[in-house]
């Protein structure tokens, strides 16, 4: 079992950026099987929309050191 894994692993770490976050997305689904399917596809389609965002340069993203920084303020 564990070879299997390791060969799996193997080839999921071959394929895109995108279908692995795909596939990370299902297997992470795949742990609770309560998950609404239809909240679940809308908050997929949600991360594409803001992606394609991104990647238009219609928003600019902002770094992660500086969401954490005022993430952390902010708790304190």
């Amino acid at each position: 079992m564990i070879k299997a894994a390791r060969e799996i692993e193997a080839q999921a770490l071959s394929l895109s950026r995108r279908a692995r976050a795909r596939l990370a997305q299902r297997l992470i689904s795949s742990l609770d099987p309560k998950v609404d399917a239809d909240v679940e596809k809308v908050w997929l389609q949600e991360a594409e929309r803001r992606l394609a965002e991104l990647k238009s340069g219609k928003v600019t993203g902002i770094p992660a050191e500086k969401v954490i920084r005022k993430a952390r303020a902010a708790l304190r």
